[in-house]
């Protein structure tokens, strides 16, 4: 009797110990799903485990918070609902120690594998996490461990786990990048380290906090690494978030307080839900109607699999195999198939879109191809596999899709979603078609008598161009009036930075794409042609400069919508403290930043029908993406502020940044692209150095960076010029890109490469030879339209040696054969010469 009571004694200790932060559930415990009431709840009731209804006679097992908001099913993961059992269905903790879900039919739908492991009884804590425990009250499962489509805040998302719904997947892999994947193959997004870091990661965890944080942490960081947060971040006590991986593919932050009822997105992975993979299903087309997606088929030679559900993809009313030889291909506008890892291969290049839309009508593993227009010349094949697409106005691509013939396109750039035939209103259109059109008859006679009578009359032109129509080639920018551009701002309230041609600022599209709006300031020009340099400038595609894509023209207003850069400006990376490594670019960043801001300069001015000159390359007009490539950006924009249209820009045109004007700037000669070679030739130098090419300071020994570099170059110390952030780098390239940096910021234009020969350099592509002394540039200040030169110091003053000394030998040693040939290579034993011709 004593044992029975001091056993009892040390049973009640343990459920009073335990139960202050969890409730002890014993085993033989069962749930059954014919019973509402009955619920396994945590000490607080914060969360419970209990049986909901998803159909009509059917459950799932799960854990909820505030009665609302489910954060774990039973199941095997794959779905998001859960393990779904009938009316006589039972989740039972055994006295083996399983968890076990059984059906009516005594069928056992999943267990949790911890039969015989030594479970003494299971508890659910205010955090939200069931456990099956030993009598040492150690996890032997754990529904954090085992998660299925949510992550609470305090719960760990290591590698292996994975949250899932439906087809889509989200996991972390070794390197410590959060990936979403389709049927555990293509990969459509993903969040990381940078590069710096991902090398030196041993065990890498996130964690959402109860703020709205999702904090990356790995024993190698001192401190956890912000990697997402929601838009309410830190607002309100009672707030729940949670993570979850949604059946549409997407990965969202949700917010919720206790009893509310009330769930809202604030955080998503994908911005724009047509990027999602396979949101459509096969062969489907996603585009949106107001701000929702929608899903078609790319014409009228397919149908949807399920009317009733449009995600579920399109099919051929007549394959391609039952019509060998008699087939074509369809043209989709501003359309295209997504393509992601591992798909992206096969990638081919063809001049122009023709040949993209030729060689997939004559392969016979092809079905259909997009032709992207940014300059790279890239044309997807996509095959019979699994073909994902997206239409939508701001897209620079074409598509096609071979079909049996004849083509039936359908009668809008969308169809309808809900697939119903719409024979039975056509006497209806007919009708309507008929009288629109004699209206517009009776309107364009109107016009054209009023055109003959008041043509002459002096205020025609004024009224005339508030009406013009421009005649857009493919891939026109999509026109904003003023009012949605303040709604997709919010009153212009988020300010990215202001520059020479007028402040930018964060805006969100109805399709939740994400922009960069341009408030421009003293633009001359009239409406008819602001609207044709503005056609011009967004007809203008590469992969290194940033895409235009709308603007607004109402009243005095004129704006320009780009698209978002979000790692912003390069000037952020290069110029800060020297002590400070959070932020700055390793030497492969840096190189490919150089190389793709040449390549997108070198198509403005040799490339595009007309040479664009740009008047003002500096690290704030190169732009960086997710990935940090570089684009560059406000190009065309001199020529707005320049209503003459002058062949050769005028000084007092053009807002220009002290530090990157050529020569001829301050001596009033002809301005040519050559001043854009003079401008890169100075960001060239700041991307090796990190430092401003204008500074003085007591290291420089008083002189500009940009002549104190030269003379160091001269005495061999390239190590004294690079910046000392970088820890690798590689050595060919940084003497091929400083010796590059000289030549293009020659005092003579004529001296300066071509921007096509500055990349070849930089490449390798052809030697770069010693380069002479360059010198220096007296500025005076750059404010408003117009830059000011103090007369009485001259243009042309220089503090560089002109000496001729050879290059000397290098601090880093290139050994043995290997040495001489690079030497060769970089031009180190030539004599001075001009690189332009």
């Amino acid at each position: 009797m004593a044992k029975l009571s001091l056993f009892l004694l040390l049973l009640l200790h343990l459920l009073f110990t335990v139960s202050s932060s969890s409730t002890i559930i014993p085993l033989g415990s069962t749930l059954h799903a014919s019973d509402a009431n009955q619920y396994w709840s945590s000490p607080s009731s914060t969360f419970s485990l209990s049986f909901i209804p998803v159909a009509p006679f059917s459950y799932v097992a799960a854990i909820t918070y505030s009665a609302g908001v489910t954060v774990w099913s039973a199941g095997d993961g794959s779905h998001s609902a859960g393990a779904v059992v009938d009316s006589g269905g039972t989740l039972h903790l055994l006295l083996t120690g399983a968890l076990r879900l059984i059906n009516g039919s005594g069928t056992i739908v999943w267990d949790s594998g911890t039969a015989d492991r030594g479970v003494s009884h299971a508890s659910l804590d205010d955090s939200g996490n069931f456990q099956l425990l030993n009598n040492d009250s150690s996890p032997t499962w754990s529904s954090f461990e085992n998660p299925t489509d949510t992550l609470v805040p305090s719960q760990n998302f290591t590698v292996g786990k994975i949250l899932g719904s439906g087809s889509y997947s989200l996991s972390l892999n070794k390197i410590g990048n959060l990936t979403l994947k389709w049927n555990n193959s293509i990969e459509y997004w993903n969040l990381g380290f940078n590069s710096s870091i991902k090398g030196n990661l041993t065990s890498t965890r996130y964690v959402l906090e109860s703020t709205g944080i999702l904090r990356g942490f790995d024993p190698s960081l001192s401190s956890g690494m912000i990697m997402a947060y929601s838009t309410d971040y830190g607002e309100g006590n009672g707030a729940f978030r949670f993570l979850r991986m949604d059946s549409d593919g997407n990965l969202r932050i949700y917010s919720t307080s206790k009893g509310s009822g009330n769930i809202t997105s604030t955080w998503a992975a994908v911005t724009d839900q047509c990027q999602v993979f396979g949101y459509c299903g096969n062969m489907g087309i996603c585009s949106y109607k107001d701000m929702n997606p929608i899903c078609g088929c790319p014409s009228q030679n397919f149908e949807l699999i399920d009317v009733n559900d449009s995600r579920k993809g399109c099919k051929r009313k007549v394959e391609i195999e039952d019509c060998p030889g008699n087939f074509t291909m369809i043209e989709l506008g501003h359309a295209k198939f997504l393509t992601y890892p591992p798909e992206v291969s096969p990638q081919t290049f063809y001049e122009g879109i023709l040949a993209c839309r030729v060689n997939c009508f004559g392969s016979g593993s092809c079905i259909a191809s997009t032709s992207v227009a940014d300059g790279s010349g890239s044309c997807y094949m996509k095959t019979p596999d699994f073909v994902s697409g997206y239409q939508n106005a701001i897209l620079p691509s074409t598509s096609f899709v071979k079909v049996c013939w004849p083509a039936v396109p359908n009668p809008s750039p969308y169809q309808d979603n809900a697939g119903k035939d719409n024979n039975s209103r056509s006497p209806v259109l007919i009708v309507a078609v008929v009288v629109l059109a004699s209206l517009l008859v009776l309107v364009a006679l109107l016009i054209g008598f009023w055109c003959c009578c008041y043509r002459s009359s002096p205020k025609f032109g004024h009224i005339s161009a508030q009406y013009v129509l421009v005649d857009y080639a493919s891939g026109a920018p999509v026109k904003f009036s003023y009012k949605e551009l303040q709604q997709y701002t919010k009153g212009f309230s988020e300010r990215l930075g202001i520059g020479g041609f007028g402040a930018v600022y964060k805006g969100t599209l109805t399709n939740s794409m994400v922009v960069a709006v341009k408030q421009l300031e003293g633009i001359e020009q009239g409406e008819k042609q602001f609207r044709m340099e503005v056609a011009t400038i967004s007809s203008t595609h590469h992969l290194n400069l940033v895409r235009l894509m709308g603007f607004c023209t109402d009243g005095h207003h004129r704006l320009l919508v780009y698209e978002f850069m979000k790692n912003g400006s390069l000037d952020n990376f290069l110029f800060m403290s020297k002590d400070k490594k959070g932020k700055s670019l390793n030497w492969k960043n840096r190189f490919n930043i150089a190389l793709g801001t040449a390549k997108g300069i070198t198509y403005l001015h040799e490339e595009c029908r007309d040479c664009i000159i740009h008047c003002d390359i500096k690290p704030e007009n190169i732009l960086l993406d997710e990935s940090y490539t570089a684009k560059v950006s406000d190009f065309g924009l001199a020529k707005l502020m320049n209503p003459k249209n002058n062949r050769y820009l005028s000084l007092a045109s053009i807002r220009g940044t002290r530090g990157y004007l050529a020569p001829e700037w301050l001596a009033n000669l002809p301005i040519t692209s050559k001043c854009d070679v003079y401008s890169y030739g100075m960001v060239l130098l700041e991307i090796v150095s990190g430092t401003r090419n204008f500074e003085l300071s007591t290291e420089t020994d008083g002189k500009r960076f940009s002549l104190w570099a030269y003379e160091e170059f001269q005495k061999g110390n390239v190590e004294g010029i690079v910046d000392k952030r970088l820890e690798e780098v590689d050595i060919e390239q940084v003497v091929r890109a400083i010796m590059v940096s000289f030549w293009c910021i020659q005092e003579q234009p004529s001296q300066r490469p071509m921007m096509g020969k500055v990349v070849q350099m930089l490449e390798g592509v052809i030697d770069v030879e010693r380069p002479g002394a360059p010198k220096v540039v007296a500025e005076g200040s750059t404010r408003g339209t117009s830059t000011t030169v103090n007369s009485n110091i001259s243009a042309f003053s220089t503090y560089a040696s002109s000496s001729s000394q050879s290059i000397g030998v290098l601090p880093f040693r290139l050994e043995g054969d290997m040495g001489r040939e690079s030497s060769s290579l970089l031009g180190l034993e030539r004599s001075e010469t001009d690189p332009h011709s």
